[in-house]
């Protein structure tokens, strides 16, 4: 049982369909008991950090994903999901993130096109990493205005290039976050979400 935690902002459907197109079964809940009770959590995300938040710690779901995240169990931030997983953003003003992981999310900066949108291939920082496993790097799709720069380079699991390097996977314990779009990334993306869905809970949980 997978939980798509419904904070009113995500693609929640494709999300699920995702999850249920690889044989897990998905239920989207802003219920924090079924949360806590579910195997996985997968938190997506689409819009503005600070409307993110703000939503998040209106329902209380800021605390339920912080306590889910203490138990141990799998975490998933996709897109948003993985930005709000950090200290802060600098996202039209200054907003604090779930804190989970160390780092801030910052615009992108340079005479390029933003947002980032589009197929870049990944590079694999930590390839022992149960993300990765059977698995090589390839292309995956990302949209995205702000990037995440990691404090801890032991939370960088997978790097892109975009007029230099950019934060693509991150993870830690039970904690992971994609960048791009797993269910809209092909192959590799469906791959990448099958071996999150895998995992049975961490080694450590994140402290």
């Amino acid at each position: 049982m997978i939980a798509i935690i419904d904070y009113g902002m995500g693609n929640l459907h494709s999300v699920s369909k995702a999850v249920e197109r690889l044989g897990f079964e998905a239920f989207i809940t802003a219920d924090a008991k079924e949360i806590m009770e579910a195997d996985g959590a997968i938190l997506p995300g689409v819009g503005a950090f600070g409307d993110a938040m703000q939503n998040l710690q209106n329902t209380g779901l800021d605390e339920v994903t912080k306590f889910y995240a203490a138990s141990g169990k799998p975490l998933l931030g996709i897109c948003l999901g993985m930005q709000l997983l950090f200290s802060e953003s600098e996202e039209y003003g200054r907003h604090e993130g779930l804190g989970l992981l160390p780092g801030t999310v910052n615009r992108f900066q340079g005479d390029f096109k933003v947002p980032h949108m589009g197929w870049n291939k990944l590079e694999f920082k930590q390839q022992q990493s149960p993300l990765f496993e059977g698995l090589t790097p390839g292309h995956v799709y990302f949209v995205h205005s702000f990037h995440v720069k990691p404090e801890r380079s032991s939370d960088l699991l997978a790097t892109t290039d975009y007029y230099g390097q950019v934060t693509a996977i991150v993870g830690r314990g039970n904690v992971y976050g994609m960048q791009f779009h797993p269910e809209k990334s092909g192959e590799l993306g469906m791959s990448l979400l099958r071996n999150f869905l895998a995992l049975k809970g961490a080694r450590e949980t994140v402290r």
